[in-house]
């Protein structure tokens, strides 16, 4: 297996026998480049970003959870490579000097990798770009405002990388044909896309993987085609590549995506892999139920097509053969009554203690149709059928919503865990549907709208 990349502008070249090395392993036990810092080893604190560049751009990536093949044809750099060759500081480093913007300095390397990848493409979002990243002493507004400082410096030649031109690897297919036909061939393989949970399943639980094909340079997965009154999302799509067409067509569907992991997650994460791995808190699978999504599978030369909510059997168990893969998902462009709101102990990064998605249609004063879809109240993301059959039908008033509400508890049993008690989840469930109505009847309901 050969790897070739830059890393801080010099070529790397290199056969590894074990394709789960992580880049950050790497960096530290390899080349002892100890500046890129392990924090939580799992995509959660960002210690570990750096900058990964490509055909497509630059990104701030988790170098824990990233791992060697991932990198071939690519371009990083580390902390070690954002200053210049003669030393010069790239200007977000001269700004966190000046604005004093670290102290114990553990955070910082991470910090500066996501503030020179944000620089590079000149975002002005900070609080976004840098959700990613935790500080516990210096406290984020000096940090934010070194960011603002130095976004109108001119960006520095030496971080304008131009990746290598490479061959194909052996563990990374080139197209969806030939993923096909290899994973017809290795069915009991392992398929990797961002590696945002696999990537845990070495660091944290020591998998020793084998049979494993790489995904991101199947290219015809990573595109999003207008079909007109609906969309087909490839299902290498990333949740960054994602959220901007969300944006336009389905904005409470992005705002969810937008909270969706950090920033250095949603570069890597993939819309095939929030489904395929059939979490029952993933936060994808309730919104794309509620749209009345349709998924596409492939093994080998055969597809087939499903409703999304038929995917999900039970927990760890979905409809997919050994050896099959989802190619792409469907969904309508337009669904104004789409709303989705999660719960989280965190407003940001922070997996769901409940999801619940809505699509409730009305006409004339009465509901006509209705999809509600819950994530974190079951062990697949699934419709609250008894909660909907309540509504259709009736006429759309708070009245009728409360029993809707109160049917729900005929549709799921949720469990207590870490994140909620199943009493919580069934009564903020309930809350959500009465928080859709209020919205749809004018109230503004979110905690960044009201205020005391």
């Amino acid at each position: 297996m050969s790897i070739k990349f830059l890393l801080n502008g010099e070529t790397v070249e290199l056969t590894e026998d074990t394709p789960t090395v992580t880049l950050l392993d790497w960096l530290r036990e390899t080349r002892a480049m100890t500046g890129t810092k392990e924090g939580c080893n799992e995509g959660d604190c960002g210690a570990c970003t750096v900058m990964v560049t490509d055909d497509s751009g630059a990104r701030a990536l988790n170098a824990c959870i990233l791992f060697l093949p991932q990198l071939h044809g690519k371009a990083v750099r580390t902390v070690e490579g954002f200053s210049g060759p003669d030393g010069a500081l790239h200007p977000v480093q001269e700004a966190m000097v000046e604005h004093h913007g670290s102290q114990c300095g553990f955070c910082t390397p991470g910090f500066i990798g996501s503030m020179v990848t944000a620089h590079r493409n000149g975002r002005s979002d900070f609080d976004d770009a840098l959700a990613g990243n935790l500080c516990r002493c210096t406290g984020y507004a000096p940090i934010i405002r070194a960011a603002e400082a130095a976004s109108h410096a001119k960006i520095p030649d030496w971080v304008q990388d131009i990746p290598p031109e490479v061959g194909a690897s052996a563990l990374s297919p080139e197209t969806s044909d030939e993923l096909a036909a290899w994973y017809e061939a290795n069915p009991n393989g392992t398929l990797i896309a961002g590696a945002t949970d696999v990537g845990l399943w070495v660091t944290k639980q020591l998998k020793e993987l084998t049979d494993i094909a790489f995904l991101h340079r199947c290219r015809d997965l990573q595109h999003i085609v207008d079909h007109g009154d609906h969309l087909r999302i490839g299902a290498g799509v990333t949740m960054a590549q994602l959220l901007p067409v969300l944006k336009e067509h389905h904005p409470s569907y992005a705002e969810l995506v937008r909270r969706y992991g950090s920033e250095q997650v949603r570069q890597a994460a993939t819309l095939g892999g929030n489904i395929a791995n059939g979490s029952p808190i993933g936060d994808n699978p309730p919104a794309l139920i509620a749209l009345g999504a349709t998924l596409h599978l492939r093994k080998g030369a055969r597809r087939r097509d499903m409703p999304i909510e038929e995917f999900f059997i039970q927990y760890g168990k979905q409809d997919r053969e050994a050896g099959e893969f989802v190619e792409s998902i469907t969904i309508p462009k337009n669904a104004s009554a789409l709303r989705c709101y999660k719960l989280s102990k965190r407003f940001d990064q922070d997996i769901s203690a409940v999801c619940g998605c809505f699509n409730i249609e009305v006409s004339n004063g009465a509901v006509t149709n209705a999809r509600i879809a819950y994530g974190g109240m079951a062990g697949t993301p699934m419709r609250a059928a008894k909660a909907e059959k309540a509504l259709i039908g009736q006429a759309w008033s708070d009245e009728n919503m409360t029993k809707a509400a109160e049917a729900m508890a005929d549709d799921f049993t949720p469990l207590t865990d870490m994140r909620a008690s199943a009493a919580y989840r069934l009564l903020t469930a309930q809350n959500m549907l009465r928080r859709y109505f209020a919205e749809a009847s004018g109230l503004k309901v979110s905690v960044l709208e009201v205020k005391a």
